[in-house]
């Protein structure tokens, strides 16, 4: 198995580590249907692997045994690569459950006290989810950073292409 492998079939075989990726995380392994097929005009293989609660679907991009990407697609046409790898998509996912409102701009600061504000459990989950990931959190500085490379490097490769009853349509960068 690779290393994407086996850490999906540790969080499928661990329980409180696949509860905590739903919330805070917001990746549920339950939620591998994505809303349209879709292709990659690289020819690289998707294989999805998680979706999240707005519709969204996490996909690994390439073929089992090679260095994957994590590529989001959310239930609009919107889509990025969020991560080199899903250890490092897992490491911002557990940090940073916002990661897509940090990407285009918002303090971890200002994300973070919503998050307490609505829910007085979150600190304690996020601590524990990080914890059995066994990841270290990057700084916010080192995550926008993280996650504007991988998007940056999602034209033209890795910008996918839904396949409609009606033709294909291309999605628009996230």
């Amino acid at each position: 198995m690779s290393g994407a492998d086996d850490l999906l079939h540790r969080i499928e075989t661990t329980p409180e580590l696949a509860d905590l990726l739903v919330w805070p995380g917001d990746f549920d392994i339950e939620r591998r249907d994505p809303v349209e097929q879709l292709r990659l005009p690289s020819g690289l293989s998707l294989t999805p692997i998680a979706g999240d609660g707005s519709g969204g679907t996490y996909f690994l991009c390439g073929a089992p045994g090679t260095t994957r990407p994590v590529l989001y697609a959310d239930s609009e046409g919107h889509a990025t690569l969020m991560a080199a790898d899903l250890v490092e998509a897992l490491t911002l996912i557990a940090a940073f459950p916002y990661w897509q409102d940090l990407l285009h701009g918002h303090s971890a600061e200002e994300l973070e006290e919503e998050i307490r504000n609505d829910d007085p459990d979150y600190a304690a989950a996020h601590t524990e989810l990080i914890g059995l990931l066994g990841v270290t959190p990057p700084t916010e500085e080192e995550a926008v950073t993280r996650l504007r490379a991988s998007a940056s490097r999602t034209v033209p490769d890795f910008l996918p292409i839904a396949l409609l009853d009606e033709g294909e349509s291309i999605y628009e960068l996230l």
